[in-house]
Order: C-alpha cells, then structure tokens, then sequence
C-alpha cells in the first residue's frame, strides 16, 4: 500500500480530476442531514460530517432497479450502465458495510446486479471525529485497511493519502505533482497523535460486545423482546438506513396489454409486515415481536456464524434515526441487564 501526502490547497484540483473519470458523488448538508449526492464543484462537498442517512449501498443495492425485461417470446437482462461512479468522504464504518455486502453478493453465488455496479465503483474514503452516536469503535471497524480504492487522512493543512487498489493507483499516477511522496518523520508523528486523541472522543459504546452472540443466545426467550416489540412501530427505518441491511423483494410488473413488462427488485425489511408471508397465506412472523427478534439476532449472532464477524459496524444510524429508541445499544444493555439479573453480578 503506497502512502502520499497532499497539500489541502491542491485538493480542489484533485476533485477536478477525479470528475473527469465518472460522475463523482460526495457528501452534501441539506438542511440538518447530510447525503452523498452529485458533485458539480468541489465547494459543494462538506466533509464535516458524521453519517448521511441513507450509507453508501445505495450505489450499490438501489431501492428499486429493474432485473429483467420481458416480451410476449422472450426476455432479457437489464444490467447497470458502465458509467464510473466514484464516491468521496466515505467513513471507515461505511467501508466496512461494503466490504460486508462484498462478502454477501460476491461470494459463491455472485449476484450479477451487484458485481456490476461493485465493478463500476471508486472508493475514497475520508477521516471522521465521533459524535455522540458513533459506536464504531465497540464493532472494531473504526479504522480500516482495506476495501477502498483511496484514503483521505485530514490533518492540519494536508492530507495523508493511502492508496489501496490498481484502480486507485492509477488514479494517483494521473494526479502527479498533486501527491508528495515525501512524508516526514514529524508527520508521520502528527498522524499518530490525531489517531491517539480520536480515540479518546467516543463517547458511547455497544455493552459486552465481544459477547453479545452469546448475550443474545441465552436471551433468546426474555420478556425484553416482547417489550421492545411493543414499542415497536414496524416502520422500516432500522433496515433503511443501516449500510448492511440488504433484504429485497422482486415484483413482475405487466404492461396493460400483458404482452411485455419488468421485473423489479426492491429494498424491503424482515421487520415489516407480511416480510415472511408465504404461498398460501401464511406468514411465520405475523407480529413485531418476532420481527424485531429476527432482524437483531440475525445481524448480531447468526451472520458471525456464517461470516466471521456481526453485521454492525457501529455507525449509529439506528441510535439516531429510530423514533422510538430501539437500537443496537438499547437492545444490548436490555439484554445485558437480563444476564446480569439470572447471574446476580454483572
């Protein structure tokens, strides 16, 4: 992995060039939230952000996209355009959620969709602070080595820039004069002070983590379910804005003539009703209770079964956005605290 140093003054001319080889998105403020969205200048970027609503995924499973095209005699693939997108200010956390889907979409049955639009993405990463609702650092994914075509390191009037793939060399070759492959002991010092003081600044983290699959397994039949299931509003904001959530739903959507149509596929939520209904009528999770238990013990105990690791990489979307505080952290202490009471010490 090479490691350049880039001047803050040259960072605009970096944006130019980094346009001229796709459409560039980035992150945006409107009003109190922030989204990645098209980038026409590089002013309109605002890296002083913690998390956009909607992660990084939605270039990569769109809410709703058409598979298949079908006539009368025939059918054929509708597969994403080759423009290159490329994304900047992506978070460590939100890499992270990427390298998770990779793993879910590219594995030993490729999701074609996916492969494609993965193909067509540039990755450049951007150096967070934590606020309040950050718990990246409980989930281990608070930094990252991996998964990103390029890293942007902010420090006080240059950037550190990690370059991580062919696609993110060449890009960096093409840059020139713009990287400085001179990088100084005193900088490299800096670099380390910014990570030392940072990781004193979370100000929450997930209880017991590192146990939580066993946490939530001896759990499995708590009363803290039925609770959470109450206050429950099924409304789909949890699987929306997490960057690892990835259930969707296909729909075959006929002309009026019947002769010719789409097949859609579409975000969808195993905490929404009817999510596991089946041929005949009947659906295995009819009530909240049972979808809210699904969706936390499959991200938080069954996906490490499959995959090594949870599906949470901290990035606290679900602490901000849920209205009714049902979240990883709530979750955790509820069922934590369940532990502590049959054990009498905690």
């Amino acid at each position: 992995m090479k490691t350049y140093k880039m001047s803050k003054e040259k960072f605009p001319e970096f944006v130019e060039l980094i346009k001229t080889k796709g459409k560039l998105y980035g992150p945006v403020k409107q009003k109190e939230k922030y989204s990645f969205e098209e980038i026409n200048d590089h002013s309109d970027l605002d890296f002083d952000y913690q998390r956009t609503v909607i992660s990084p995924k939605k270039f990569l499973t769109p809410p709703r996209y058409n598979t298949l095209r079908f006539v009368k005699f025939g059918q054929t693939d509708v597969f994403p355009d080759d423009e290159l997108q490329i994304v900047l200010g992506v978070h460590p956390c939100d890499i992270h959620a990427i390298k998770i889907l990779d793993r879910l979409f590219l594995g030993n049955i490729k999701d074609p969709y996916y492969a494609k639009r993965r193909e067509n993405l540039i990755i450049i990463g951007h150096s967070c602070l934590p606020d309040e609702n950050c718990v990246c650092q409980s989930t281990g994914t608070d930094m990252v080595e991996d998964g990103f075509d390029m890293f942007f390191t902010e420090l006080k009037d240059y950037f550190l820039v990690w370059v991580g793939s062919d696609k993110g060399l060449s890009i960096a070759i093409d840059a020139g004069d713009l990287l400085n492959e001179t990088i100084s002991e005193e900088e490299i010092q800096e670099y380390v002070r910014w990570q030392q003081d940072r990781s004193t600044m979370f100000k929450k983290e997930i209880p017991s983590f590192k146990y939580l699959a066993d946490i939530i397994h001896l759990n499995y039949d708590s009363n803290v379910w039925e609770q959470f299931g109450e206050k429950c509003l099924s409304c789909g904001t949890c699987s929306l804005v997490c960057p690892t959530c990835n259930c969707f739903n296909v729909n075959d959507k006929i002309s009026m003539n019947a002769e010719e149509g789409f097949r859609e596929r579409m975000l969808d939520s195993c905490t929404l009703p009817h999510f596991s209904m089946v041929a005949g009528g009947h659906d295995f999770r009819p009530d909240r209770t049972s979808r809210l238990k699904l969706y936390f013990t499959h991200k938080l105990k069954e996906y490490i079964g499959k995959y090594g690791q949870p599906s949470c990489v901290g990035c606290g979307r679900c602490i901000a956005y849920c209205p009714v505080d049902i979240n990883v952290i709530s979750v955790s202490e509820a069922l934590l605290e369940e532990v502590c009471k049959k054990v009498e010490e905690c």
